[in-house]
């Protein structure tokens, strides 16, 4: 669902009326007489779809996180924010960038549109820039030659299976955040889909090596052996880009959560 597309179009039945009313009905319309329905209606709700629009479509979007791939900074059911213009102002509904802004950093939790199917919108940690070598083998991570430094953290519990999964904490570019990391999960990639720029990346039984086309990111979750992402089905377009994610502002689950992510 292009929930973009319906706000869209709602602000523009509801302005229409609005307008329609302002200048053509409300002229041949008897002083003493109400509003029908079909008017009084569509006034009341046009400031507030605008409102939410607004917000919406330039500046804060709610999201809900559906799987487990980015545990342990983000958990199934985290509901969140991402800030819409910290990558530049986009126009809504077609997702064009008219104003630049910043351009993504690495480490930064970033929504964007899925290449394969872009109504569906996925959330992964930016690994690598344009131009970069990525190298994920034997489930160490490598970037232009340099190992990324992980230390060891206490091992992850998982509450709603009760298993432990290790856990690490990974520094790019001096930002820390954790990973988890199976053991007993092999490092090769099981499968690849035939993404544009497959030609960029290496595959063999130990991992993957991968360089960065110009105008793309890669992807990967934090959940390293439970993510679908960059390995899998590709680079990430700058056109798909929908925003930063910052804030956990609820999880039913979860309360004490709220506020700890940024």
């Amino acid at each position: 669902m292009n929930f973009a597309l319906i706000l869209f179009s709602l602000l523009v039945i509801t302005g229409l009326v609005t307008l329609a009313d302002r200048f053509i009905f409300s002229k041949s319309r008897p002083k003493e007489a109400g509003e029908p329905w079909w008017i009084e209606y569509p006034k009341s709700f046009f400031p507030v779809i605008l409102i939410v629009f607004v917000l919406r479509s330039f500046l804060f979007e709610p999201f809900k996180i559906p799987s487990g791939s980015m545990i342990p900074t983000l958990l199934v059911g985290d509901f969140i924010l991402v800030n819409k213009f910290t990558y530049g102002i986009r126009l809504p509904v077609i997702n064009k960038k008219i104003v630049d802004i910043n351009l993504p950093k690495r480490g930064d939790v970033m929504v964007f549109r899925f290449p394969d199917d872009t109504s569906l919108d996925y959330i992964k940690r930016v690994i690598g820039l344009p131009g970069d070598k990525i190298s994920y083998v034997n489930k160490r991570l490598t970037l232009n030659g340099k190992d990324i430094p992980v230390k060891a953290m206490e091992d992850y519990l998982h509450k709603e299976r009760i298993y432990y999964s290790k856990q690490f904490s990974e520094s790019i570019d001096g930002r820390e955040h954790a990973l988890l990391v199976d053991p007993e999960s092999p490092p090769g990639v099981p499968f690849a889909t035939a993404f544009r720029f497959r030609d960029n990346c290496i595959y063999n039984s130990a991992g993957v090596t991968c360089t960065v086309p110009p105008g793309h990111y890669f992807m990967m979750g934090d959940n390293r052996d439970n993510s679908s992402d960059s390995r899998v089905w590709g680079f990430v377009p700058e056109d798909n880009i929908v925003g930063k994610a910052f804030f956990i502002w609820f999880n039913f689950n979860e309360l004490r959560r709220f506020g700890t992510f940024q």
